[in-house]
């Protein structure tokens, strides 16, 4: 056991999952939630967005030893079956390559199976409605529920996008150079639900990301365990269409008649989850520092909060643990510089999936049934599957773990922007791939000379 003392404020799921790998490196740690226990109150109220697994958030399960146990969890999801309003679905599969898949989890049974896990350990104290209202960050010492204190040798905050932690730093805005920016989209987000099919299964495709794209506005479902699906109406705030408009059953059941003719048939409830559900917002946090004094730390969405559409929030929040263990493992002991070497490795990485997840957006509500991005998606399906080093920029994201945000976002968009230059311009869906692959290449190279 070591002798320092880790105070963890959030007790999410990159909260709690940090607390287990700091008690695995034998770290005294306690970990406070403002919540209560989720274990024993259904804390969900119509905002419990699916997550989208992928092999950055596996990896670091694996640091753990969790990824086998919560891989039973998921259901595999081979790529986006598009619902355009006129026309069959089709599948676009994420990537040429059979093995390479993301998994839909709950997020409220992932982070049970964390604190049950983290429970297990002696050297960690659990601790629910603690709701952290001051922090010295000077003296690693944070107040809850107005007058208890916890002392400890360092703090870290994990706590989300409201995060307390991140607001003591920003009362010493002056000492540390503190920058804070806050970006909502002008569209927010409702809960709604397809049930399990009367004799049981799944009454749509099981093994995809359903999207229905509808260029201002669109609706995704991903798949549970229990034959249902969590539907996610992404919409504007005000126009014609918005939800301020859709304010009686009778224009919002007109409204699903008109632009998802085939979604209200599956979902029975869709008028009562419209009304019971709130409508939540979007948006993208950015800060710097990270730390502060060497005495705290800020990690997870309490850092870096994104818009849900590339499926990398939480990937990237557990992504953190992974790359927080390895300077550990260099610099253990120096907390000061643990932290400031965590930070200015990680930030660029996280600015860089921000940036992707809000191109993912209009990229899922406006292109994906658009035909010549139809027609690019099936060529980098053929590359991938032709080439196994070639990967789409989805692929460098969500599927190469190893491979940094910020590179993958850089190397995908010049990708991007070739392919779509060839596909506007080559009439057919007849290539020769090695005359492509050797162009794309060419074009990367001199564009990085």
């Amino acid at each position: 056991m070591k002798q320092d003392h880790i105070l963890i404020i959030g007790a999410g799921l990159c909260g709690t999952l940090l607390a287990v790998r700091m008690a695995q490196r034998g770290y005294r740690v306690t970990l406070c939630e403002k919540r209560p226990d989720m274990r024993q109150t259904d804390l969900a109220a119509g905002r419990s967005i699916n997550l989208a697994l992928s092999n950055r958030g596996l990896k670091a399960l694996r640091l753990v030893g969790l990824e086998d146990a919560i891989r039973d969890e998921c259901i595999p999801m081979h790529g986006r079956m598009i619902h355009p309003l006129t026309g069959e679905p089709f599948l676009s599969r994420y990537s040429g390559r059979s093995d390479e898949y993301i998994n839909s989890v709950s997020r409220s049974g992932l982070n049970i199976a964390l604190l049950n896990i983290a429970e297990t350990h002696d050297n960690i104290d659990l601790r629910f409605g603690m709701n952290c209202t001051q922090v010295d960050l000077k003296n690693a010492r944070a107040t809850f529920n107005q007058s208890a204190e916890i002392q400890a040798d360092v703090i870290i905050g994990t706590d989300g996008a409201g995060s307390a932690v991140r607001r003591g730093m920003m009362s010493h805005t002056t000492e540390l150079l503190f920058n804070y920016s806050q970006d909502f989209l002008r569209h927010g987000y409702k809960e709604l639900t397809i049930p399990p099919a009367a004799v049981g299964g799944f009454r749509i495709e099981k093994n995809a990301l359903h999207i229905w794209p509808r260029g201002n506005f669109m609706v995704i479902a991903l798949p549970n365990l229990d034959g249902s699906f969590t539907v996610t109406m992404f919409h504007p705030y005000g126009g014609e269409y918005g939800f301020d408009a859709l304010d009686t059953r009778e224009k919002v059941q007109a409204f699903f008649a008109e632009q998802f003719p085939d979604l209200p048939p599956h979902a029975p409830t869709l008028l009562d989850d419209y009304f019971a559900n709130p409508t939540g917002t979007l948006g993208t946090i950015r800060c710097y520092p990270w730390q502060a004094f060497g005495k705290a730390l800020i990690m997870g969405d309490a850092a870096h909060a994104i818009v849900p559409f590339y499926g990398q929030g939480m990937n990237a929040s557990f992504e953190d643990v992974t790359v927080f263990d390895g300077i550990l493992d260099k610099y253990e002991g120096d907390w000061e510089r643990v932290f400031t070497e965590f930070q200015d490795l990680r930030q660029p990485d996280a600015n860089a999936i921000a940036d992707l997840a809000v191109d993912n957006f209009y990229e899922m509500r406006d292109h994906v049934a658009n035909p010549i991005f139809v027609k690019k998606r099936q060529l980098e399906m053929q590359l991938e599957q032709t080439f196994p080093d070639y990967y789409s920029k989805y692929s460098l994201v969500t599927f190469n773990e190893n491979l940094r945000y910020s590179e993958a976002k850089a190397k995908g968009r010049k990708q991007d922007e070739i392919l779509m230059d060839l596909c506007e311009k080559h009439e057919g869906n007849d290539w020769d791939l090695k005359a492509v692959l050797q162009e794309v290449n060419a074009k990367l190279a001199s564009q990085n000379t």
